[in-house]
């Protein structure tokens, strides 16, 4: 148990090179990877199950005690990306599904991976985790809305499948997780500490699966939508930063301000673009996997050495 342990944590740390490295080969090799493309939504579920493994009492309390920064948390992720998303669109006059997938990425709550990237970082890792759990619970709703609002205008969307879709992918796979925590207790922290190995497997067959099944597309199209992704989260990353300066926020939270807004649950973008739209609607989120998880760090090495501009108590 103790060498799965150590895997895990060792798989965990070095993420961002085995999204690259399986991205790469589903594209030269996609009828190896073709038959992921069925497990995108279970996997995706098993993801959301492990969070709902870690979440405890203690990461909802900053909501009770900080309420107006987490609230302004998840104000800016869910108006900074979407928006953000939506321009780009319109000013590179990008293709229907390309930017469904676009739009559709940028309205998904934060990524599990900005909370290690806030503590890295040296940023407020409490209200990291508050502004991730109050984003993905209330994804559901936010999610479906703020893509039937933005995307319309280029393809259909429904409203009520993408709500039941979420449903059924993020909130009772996390609710399940909560129940077999309370009733299994420590024990659970043994399938905790191998978390980090099912994350990374889940989201990198995820991010295979997508790459395999627009192989030629992304061929065709795939340094447009890489371009996009560069500037929908470099830009991201400083527009969550600058709100947090805007609101006065010390400097551990302006860090997390910006890795929150930043870094998306690309997880959750590829298995709706996939389920209700198109492969190729799901490769700005595949490649979102890639390119955030190859960012983040970088981002946050550069936050790690930034020095406190006033004494301040960071979580």
């Amino acid at each position: 148990m103790r060498a799965l342990i150590s895997l895990s944590r060792f798989v965990g740390n070095t993420f961002a090179l085995w999204v690259l490295l399986f991205a790469i080969l589903a594209f030269f090799l996609p009828s190896v990877f073709l038959p992921l493309t069925a497990w995108i939504v279970p996997l995706l579920g098993l993801i959301m199950f492990g969070m709902g493994l870690t979440l405890k009492t203690e990461d909802f309390r900053e909501v009770a005690q900080r309420p107006a920064r987490v609230l302004a948390g998840v104000i800016a992720q869910f108006v900074i990306m979407p928006c953000l998303a939506w321009l780009l669109c319109k000013l590179l006059n990008l293709p229907a599904e390309i930017a469904v997938g676009v739009i559709l990425v940028g309205c998904c709550p934060g990524g599990t991976a900005s909370n290690v990237m806030a503590w890295f970082a040296r940023g407020d890792v409490a209200l990291s985790v508050a502004i991730t759990s109050v984003t993905t619970l209330l994804a559901p709703l936010v999610t479906p809305a703020l893509i039937w609002l933005l995307a319309s205008q280029w393809l259909p969307v429904s409203f009520m499948a993408m709500f039941i879709s979420i449903l059924k992918m993020v909130l009772l796979p996390i609710i399940l997780g909560l129940v077999v925590q309370r009733l299994l207790g420590e024990r659970v922290k043994l399938a905790v500490d191998v978390l980090p190995l099912i994350s990374v497997v889940s989201i990198v067959a995820i991010v295979a699966a997508v790459v395999a099944a627009s192989q030629a597309k992304i061929a065709e199209s795939g340094l447009l939508i890489m371009a996009v992704v560069i500037l929908h989260n470099g830009i991201g990353l400083a527009l969550g930063y600058l709100a947090g300066r805007v609101m006065g926020m010390p400097l551990a939270q302006r860090k997390t301000m910006s890795i929150e807004v930043g870094m998306q649950n690309s997880g959750l973008g590829a298995a709706l673009a996939s389920a209700h739209f198109s492969p190729l609607a799901a490769v700005p989120s595949a490649l979102f996997s890639v390119w955030h998880n190859l960012s983040g760090p970088l981002v946050a090495s550069i936050y790690r050495r930034m020095k406190d501009d006033a004494p301040e108590k960071n979580q």
